[in-house]
């Protein structure tokens, strides 16, 4: 990946950190997101030590605010002229319901409104880096459908439903995004890397937490299929598709509904302006 610009979200620990030291492994420039500037500073610190590779950044953002991430994207656009590869890795689970910076519920917001503001701002330059990719982390926990009546779920909260609810949206914005994207050269592809020993339970109480921590994989495992389709020239043209271990797998129906994912981009713009 000698040559090549990597931007990845929330790689300070678990499978983003692993992602991140994957790529920078393979001689690429790494650029990381994290919303606690000397925790940021300190994990560049370690992957630059760890995998003697100096081309590492970290930018500041804050994805629970539309603000933070517009102008994490202008910070970015002004220090580089290239964009190969972006990588939505960031993710949450919250017990209770609580809203973002913008008044939107966290999960909804984070999961899965970060991700698809952050790769439409940046959209221009990936066409002008082709060939590029777009790799963004979902969930074997996605289930139903959207609940277009109730997307931010004000009735019925339930934090591993909501959960699956924002990892079936990534689903379905990947699959639109890649109809749209045809004829670009850039590619957008979805992954589960599976439950995994991370901190993405820290906030979903105790019962949960212990769940991950117990049934997880290593985080550097888990961080092999995000690795491999950012960087082999097996998947380079693959696009619109859902990747569990290094290969495509077929979901359930609801995840090819183009009727839904057309309705949940309108609504996606609407809500990020």
């Amino acid at each position: 990946m000698k040559g090549k610009i990597v931007l990845i979200t929330g790689a300070t620990s678990g499978i983003g950190k692993e992602t991140a030291k994957g790529v920078a492994m393979q001689g690429a420039t790494v650029v990381f997101t994290a919303r606690d500037a000397q925790r940021g500073e300190q994990t560049r610190q370690e992957l630059i030590q760890q995998t003697k590779n100096p081309n590492i950044d970290v930018l500041f953002c804050d994805l629970a605010s539309f603000a933070s991430i517009r102008d994490c994207c202008n910070q970015f656009l002004k220090k580089y002229p290239a964009l190969h590869v972006l990588i939505n890795n960031a993710g949450i689970v919250d017990y209770h319901r609580r809203e973002s910076k913008d008044g939107i519920e966290n999960m909804f917001a984070v999961n899965y409104l970060a991700p698809f503001l952050m790769t439409n701002l940046l959209l221009d330059i990936l066409k002008k880096s082709a060939p590029a990719r777009i790799i963004n982390l979902t969930s074997g926990l996605h289930s139903g459908t959207i609940h277009f009546d109730d997307i931010e779920f004000k009735k019925g909260f339930s934090g591993m439903k909501v959960y699956g609810h924002s990892k079936l949206a990534i689903i379905l914005w990947t699959r639109f995004l890649a109809e749209n994207l045809k004829g670009t050269d850039v590619t957008v592809n979805c992954v589960n890397p599976g439950m995994s020993t991370t901190n993405l339970g820290r906030d979903a109480g105790w019962i949960s937490a212990k769940f991950f921590k117990l049934l997880g994989k290593k985080p550097s495992i888990a961080a092999e299929t995000p690795i491999h389709l950012a960087s082999a020239s097996e998947v380079e043209t693959i696009t619109g598709e859902y990747f569990e271990n290094k290969s495509v797998k077929k979901i359930n129906e609801e995840t090819y509904d183009m009727v839904a994912a057309r309705k949940l981009w309108e609504i996606s713009k609407t809500y990020v302006g």
